[in-house]
């Protein structure tokens, strides 16, 4: 039937040459994000793409991996057409000591190898203190050059020769008066030349449209990565070990936190329908179960804790954060196991990549596949 002297074919026709002409005024990227431990990464990735993308602690080096998120940035009439950005969250820069380091430092660098633009995060109220005290040790006499400076350069030795624009981000700006932020910016745009610099409050979300509109000036014309929808590459049993080991961060001290693992040893998802009680509708069920490695017996016992009491705990706390990511409910298994100095085990470093575990699924699915017994 014709409407109007076009056909509803004519009419699908037109929209998809509409559709294909929007998306050829897309622009998109990778956009990788560095700094220090505790700079703000990936509570900045979390902010711009409205959903927990990466675990956030107080404790440094939270974030082992690398994780996109992906956003979607609608047109702007007369400054931008729509993008995609993905970003590319990664471990906080350090001087590496062990070979858990080196792999994390490596991430840093994959990251940089496919990128288009690069952010640098500072978080301005931990620079101000570390400046204030290294002047009242001058006051007081003493000429040795601080640490942080060292590790700045670190930083910054990682971003230079890059052939793409680098931003300078301020983070933490509501934790800092006004008046301290132009002379940081004055001294730390003496050691780089970034293409921006931009002053944010993640948790506030100031600056952050600004941060995107310029992201989006930077970056080249080309087509989605991702489809509209999806705000993550991770797979979901990652997710739910990174939930995990959040909790262990939140709720262990000491050196716990920096020697514990956790790899899913499975995963059951739940069948489409949900089942029916009562005449209620409840949420289907997810089994999870999940191994804690950590180095000593004594790292054990703190895991574990009286009675079973902190695993428990851990357990619990993890639960509700799953359940609120899988949308189901959720029965979770965890046990710990001692792997002693699994932070120097190339082996055991290289199977907690997530990339790797889905690789040797894959393979053992395919296993599996190949030993069924044909049918008669």
């Amino acid at each position: 039937m014709a409407y109007f002297g076009f056909s509803a074919a004519e009419e699908t026709e037109s929209a998809i040459i509409e559709e294909r002409k929007k998306e050829g005024l897309l622009r998109s990227g990778f956009v990788a994000i560095l700094g220090r431990p505790n700079a703000g990464k990936s509570t900045l990735l979390n902010a711009l793409t409205g959903e927990k993308v990466a675990i956030v602690t107080a404790k440094p080096q939270t974030t082992r991996n690398r994780i996109a998120g992906v956003v979607e940035v609608p047109a702007r009439k007369g400054a931008h057409p729509a993008a995609q950005i993905v970003f590319v969250d990664t471990p906080g820069v350090h001087k590496p000591a062990s070979h858990l380091d080196r792999r994390m430092l490596q991430e840093v660098h994959e990251a940089l190898e496919t990128r288009d633009l690069v952010l640098v995060l500072m978080d301005a109220s931990r620079r101000v203190k570390l400046e204030e005290a290294a002047a009242d040790g001058a006051e007081e006499g003493r000429t040795k050059a601080p640490s942080w400076a060292s590790e700045d350069e670190f930083l910054f030795g990682l971003i230079r020769g890059l052939d793409c624009p680098v931003f300078l981000v301020l983070t933490k700006i509501d934790l800092v008066a006004k008046d301290q932020l132009l002379p940081l910016i004055q001294r730390l745009t003496q050691q780089y030349s970034f293409a921006e610099v931009i002053p944010v409050s993640a948790r506030k979300r100031d600056g952050l449209d600004v941060l995107l509109h310029r992201i989006v000036e930077k970056l080249p014309k080309g087509e989605r990565y991702f489809p509209k929808d999806q705000y993550t590459d991770q797979p979901q049993r990652f997710m739910v070990a990174e939930l995990i080991r959040e909790r262990i961060l939140v709720e262990t001290g000491e050196e716990v936190p920096y020697a514990s693992a956790v790899v899913i040893e499975r995963f059951e998802e739940p069948e489409p329908t949900a089942r029916r009680k009562g005449g209620q509708t409840r949420l289907p069920l997810t089994r999870i179960a999940a191994a804690i490695y950590c180095e000593r017996d004594g790292q054990k016992a703190i895991l574990i804790g009286k009675g079973g009491s902190k695993l428990k705990e851990i357990g619990t706390s993890a639960r509700k954060q799953i359940e609120s990511l899988l949308g189901t409910r959720v029965f979770l298994e965890l046990h710990v196991i001692v792997e002693p100095g699994w932070r120097e085990s190339r082996s055991f470093v290289e199977s907690l990549d997530w990339r790797n575990q889905l690789e040797k699924l894959a393979e053992k699915q395919s296993q599996e596949v190949q030993e069924e017994p044909e049918e008669e």
